[in-house]
């Protein structure tokens, strides 16, 4: 994991939830972290393989920024898979 990787995962872990993470930070974050990726039912969706825990999430658009509740989905993902902040 390098650094950019390591400091979204400090901002997904942060307390108060962040709201200016990225979205292409995430993907980059889960890759490193050895999870797959794949599609959701619609295409908008993208979903997570980590450590035999799935998590389906919304791609945001327009904008490339996570939502709030999304970043505490995403805590939650990381937490179930076994991976701390």
């Amino acid at each position: 994991m390098n650094s950019k990787q390591r400091k979204t995962l400090e901002a997904i872990f942060a307390d108060p939830v962040r709201s200016d993470i990225r979205w292409n930070a995430v993907v980059s974050l889960f890759r490193a972290l050895g999870a797959e990726i794949g599609a959701g039912r619609e295409d908008s969706r993208v979903r997570f393989f980590l450590n035999g825990v799935v998590g389906t999430y919304h791609k945001p658009h327009p904008s490339p920024i996570v939502s709030r509740p999304t970043v505490r989905d995403l805590r939650r993902h990381l937490i179930e898979a076994g991976v701390r902040g």
